[in-house]
């Protein structure tokens, strides 16, 4: 058979997604926050979007007031009093500034406060931000600059100062080499560590320590109980962490009743003495589906109103617009910032329904959770959902993703109820991989000090008491990701505490 080219005619189907498709896809794995932002574009871009004000029923017209003929003298005085121009029209009047007509007024700013009226309050355009008047801690960095200012006599040692606070983390570590900073500066590595030395008798005392053992050494010194056997205790910090008090009596060279009385000093120090200082704002977790307990025993789902950004479209001024469009191109442009236009809104309904529908479902397969508690959640994956609800397992997946749920058992991510499913030992259902965890956390809460449970030992009072066939390992996982330590340490731990 020769090779030549030639046509062929061939009949397929394949799926296309639109660019508009693919934005409604990434519209439901976004955040309230990331959509927010994403509709603010949008009504900059599309003249035709406008934000829906849900202020319900327009205010009905104030009814003119009608002064009586007669007037007492107080009411006369009121009146008089109102008709009077405030500093600012005053001065608008003379077209000059407030403090040239009134020198000796002070000058208030009150957020947009016009005046006291009547009652000796005051007309307030827009109500102030109560955020604004949260009190705040200060900030590390501010406070040391403060302190370096008194502490630092010379403008280079100043300059090293500002490269030390610079450097250091939340906790108030010093994160930077001092070779480094010395090589930055072209500077020597003694004064570095000289305006160091300085800087670590700031206040909170501690900070500018490059370990724990040197944040604790500082403020024992600052005690004056930094003596040598405190010393050794505090190179020998790893030993305290392990509860290992055999080797800690050897490596100090105290008595048991000595080192008690060390280790009870050392609790009462601050390992983290940056953490008291304003680090950043606190962003609050705001659910976007509320799960309430309904007057028949069942679930209602009702998704955060406030959370979802309302906009729509202006029919009404594309109309007018269109009208006055002088050539080809502006229609073109109004056109498609119409068909947009209509293409968010349905993308928002759209995302708002399948949000509903997705956490329906979560509620309806997890409602021993949120009856009974965390032992009975169940084993559940994105395709068990995605198959009752008639939807792929990656929009299952972005609808998930970024999202909170406010239930009668907490504030809980979408993502907490997808867990694994580990095998029943005696054929009965599989058990969620969050309930496991919760039950190793209950048996390990209640060892007693005499009776430490070990990994294998775990692991067979599971399958006993409730069937769970899980492997010593899995135990041992799931323990370190709680950050439980080890039967060693613990059994230390709680002989040391007893």
């Amino acid at each position: 058979m020769a090779l030549s080219p030639r046509l062929e005619f061939r009949q397929a189907q394949s799926l296309t997604l639109t660019p508009q498709l693919m934005q409604s896809i990434k519209l439901l794995q976004l955040s309230h926050l990331e959509l927010n932002d994403f509709v603010d574009a949008e009504l900059l871009r599309n003249p035709l979007l406008e934000r829906e004000d849900g202020g319900g029923e327009e205010a009905a017209p104030e009814e003119p007031q009608h002064v009586p003929a007669e007037m007492s003298a107080y009411e006369d005085t009121v009146a008089s009093g109102e008709r009077t121009k405030d500093a600012g029209e005053i001065a608008e009047g003379y077209d000059t500034a407030v403090e040239n007509v009134f020198p000796d007024a002070a000058t208030i700013d009150l957020g947009g406060a016009t005046g006291p009226d009547r009652n000796g309050s005051f007309e307030v355009g827009e109500a102030p931000d109560l955020d604004q008047f949260v009190a705040s801690r200060p900030r590390l960095s501010d406070h040391l600059e403060a302190q370096a200012q008194m502490l630092l006599r010379t403008q280079a040692d100043r300059l090293i100062g500002q490269h030390l606070i610079d450097g250091l983390n939340e906790a108030g570590y010093l994160t930077v080499d001092l070779d480094s900073i010395a090589l930055l500066l072209g500077a020597e590595l003694g004064d570095v560590e000289a305006v160091l030395g300085a800087l670590q008798g700031c206040d909170p005392v501690g900070v500018f320590a490059r370990t724990v053992a040197e944040c604790l050494g500082l403020q024992l010194r600052e005690r004056d109980r930094l003596d040598p056997i405190m010393q050794r205790l505090l190179d020998n910090l790893e030993l305290v962490a392990a509860h290992n008090v055999p080797a800690l009596l050897k490596a100090v060279g105290c008595d048991r009743e000595d080192l008690a009385d060390m280790l009870a000093e050392l609790r009462l120090l601050d390992p983290r003495p940056g953490l008291a200082f304003d680090s950043g704002p606190v962003e609050a977790v705001v659910p976007d589906v509320f799960v309430r307990s309904g007057p028949d025993g069942s679930w209602q789902i009702e998704l955060n109103s406030d959370t979802l950004p309302k906009v729509l479209v202006n029919r009404v001024y594309y109309a007018s617009v269109t009208k006055k469009a002088r050539d080809a191109a502006e229609k073109t442009f109004l056109s498609d910032c119409l068909a947009t236009a209509n293409w968010l809104t349905k993308s928002l309904d759209q995302r708002a329904q399948t949000i509903t529908k997705v956490a329906a479902e979560i509620v309806r397969q997890q409602d021993g959770f949120l009856t009974h508690g965390v032992a009975h959640l169940k084993p559940m994956t994105l395709k068990m959902v995605a198959e009752e609800i008639e939807m792929h397992e990656s929009t299952v997946s972005r609808v998930t993703s970024n999202k909170y749920m406010a239930t009668p058992r907490g504030l809980y991510e979408m993502k907490y109820f997808f867990t694994t499913a580990i095998a029943s030992s005696e054929g009965g259902g599989d058990h969620s991989a969050e309930a496991v965890r919760h039950r190793i956390r209950q048996l390990i809460d209640a060892e007693p000090a005499n009776a430490i449970l070990s990994d294998d030992t775990i692991a067979e009072l599971l399958r006993k008491e409730q069937g769970i066939d899980v492997a010593r390992r899995t135990v041992a996982k799931y323990r370190e990701g709680m950050n439980i330590p080890s039967s060693v340490i613990r059994r230390r731990q709680k002989k040391a505490f007893a």
